[in-house]
């Protein structure tokens, strides 16, 4: 990037942060392709990276960036930059190609146009995958294209050439890649709009998985023909091609591909389904396990239900006064000794995982001491922690405090049959005497 667009970057920094439906311009890279027929008689495409600004003007406007190539959106009923709405302009990224009609020359029945169109596509994503847009500019020329197909005979673009363009037909997703749960039933986002009223157009969503594709939906305008389900065929009036399919199960993870044609232009766009099910954790102790010295306790941590399977299982102990600590206090140190069961593939294609140890008190001084298990998995932000404190008494007072009691309980019960026999024998004693 040149020193003219870092100084036109910076001043639009220096004024504030503006949205891109405020933005006159936008840095693009313009992927340039250059085709050959090699000496086997196959088409090689090389592909150019160059410096390219996408600017929203008047046909006449002087370019922004007057060493760069300029696409110059001119009016039309299409404004690329509202599908962007709320967006900081800093956050998209911009790529421009040519696009090939595959030897289909139709007259784009707009006022004023040309009798031939070149085409090229702009797409804008966003930098954390929010959306992605792609708008189909047609720059009109009376120039009759060949008999071949366009991408073998496209003119040369010169390094600081001006492309007056109009936005001819616009394609959205908001959904690029989108992760439910099972029974949940997600939507397929896919919205078009074309610069023209009634145009023939074909709407339809395909699945793949595994290389298997399938169709869900299609929808034929000039016929009125619909097949299959999952989209409002009323939407469609105003560019609403959303897909819903039925409650997400295993089998609906995939790519899911909304397509709209409008002769001579057919674009797809992609977007992938993925299922994640957070896992439900347990361990097999209460908050507290009170242990004498010399005991053993095996204890398990489990996470259920998770899919998919990578998953993490970590114990960690510590001092229980510590853990409350905000800030100074020791670390939590991980367990050495834990042992992993194998992964269990449940009825409905979660996973289970089990993680346990064995506790051997006549190893442990007395005290306190807290266990945690943490459990991570990418459909957790943060880990799931489950913990308990551990006693551990010596068990000389448990004895002690045994016989003692039972001591003071003979002791009483002997004291008992003593005053007893003592009575029997005092009242014995005084029936004897003579009156």
């Amino acid at each position: 990037m040149d020193l003219t667009l870092n100084t036109l970057i910076c001043l639009y920094l220096c004024a504030g942060v503006l949205c891109a439906h405020q933005m006159p311009w936008l840095p693009c890279q313009f992927i340039d392709e250059v085709v050959n027929i090699n000496n086997e008689g196959h088409v090689e495409t090389q592909l150019l990276h160059r410096e390219a600004m996408l600017q929203f003007g008047k046909k006449d406007d002087a370019p922004v960036n007057p060493h760069a190539i300029t696409f110059l959106v001119t009016g039309s009923k299409l404004d690329l930059r509202r599908y962007a709405e709320g967006v900081e302009a800093e956050q998209l990224e911009c790529e421009v190609r040519r696009y090939s009609t595959q030897g289909i020359h139709v007259r784009w029945p707009v006022k004023g146009a040309h009798e031939y169109s070149r085409w090229y596509s702009c797409t804008l994503k966003h930098g954390k995958g929010l959306f992605v847009i792609t708008g189909f500019l047609r720059q009109s020329t009376d120039q009759t294209p060949s008999g071949e197909q366009d991408y073998r005979s496209w003119p040369a673009i010169t390094d600081r050439e001006v492309l007056a363009t109009t936005v001819a037909m616009v394609i959205k997703t908001q959904t690029p890649s989108l992760k439910v749960g099972l029974r949940s039933q997600p939507k397929l986002h896919c919205q078009f709009a074309v610069d023209h009223k009634a145009p023939d157009i074909t709407v339809e969503w395909h699945s793949r998985r595994r290389g298997e594709r399938t169709t869900l939906f299609s929808y034929h305008s000039r016929s009125g023909q619909t097949k299959g389900s999952g989209v409002g065929v009323k939407n469609l009036a105003d560019g609403d091609a959303s897909y819903t399919p039925p409650f997400a199960k295993m089998s609906s993870e995939g790519t899911y591909i909304c397509s709209v044609t409008v002769n001579p232009l057919f674009f797809h766009m992609d977007m992938s389904l993925n299922i994640e099910e957070r896992p439900r954790v347990s361990i097999n102790v209460g908050p507290v396990l009170l242990l004498q010295r010399g005991e053993e306790q095996k204890v398990i941590c489990t996470a259920e239900g998770y899919y998919p399977l990578d998953v993490e299982i970590v114990w960690f102990e510590q001092d229980p006064d510590a853990s409350r600590q905000r800030v100074g206090g020791p670390l939590p140190k991980a367990l050495n000794n834990v042992l992993m069961s194998s992964h269990k593939h449940d009825l409905d294609m979660t996973y289970s995982l089990s993680a346990f140890f064995y506790l051997e008190t006549s190893r442990r001084n007395p005290g306190r001491r807290e266990f945690t298990c943490s459990v991570s998995h990418q459909s957790l932000r943060v880990p799931i922690k489950k913990s308990f404190i551990l006693t551990v008494e010596e068990p000389s007072s448990w004895q002690f405090n045994l016989v003692l009691g039972t001591t003071m309980i003979t002791l009483l019960g002997i004291l008992c049959v003593m005053l007893l026999y003592l009575h029997s024998g005092r009242k014995k004693s005084a029936q004897k005497k003579p009156y």
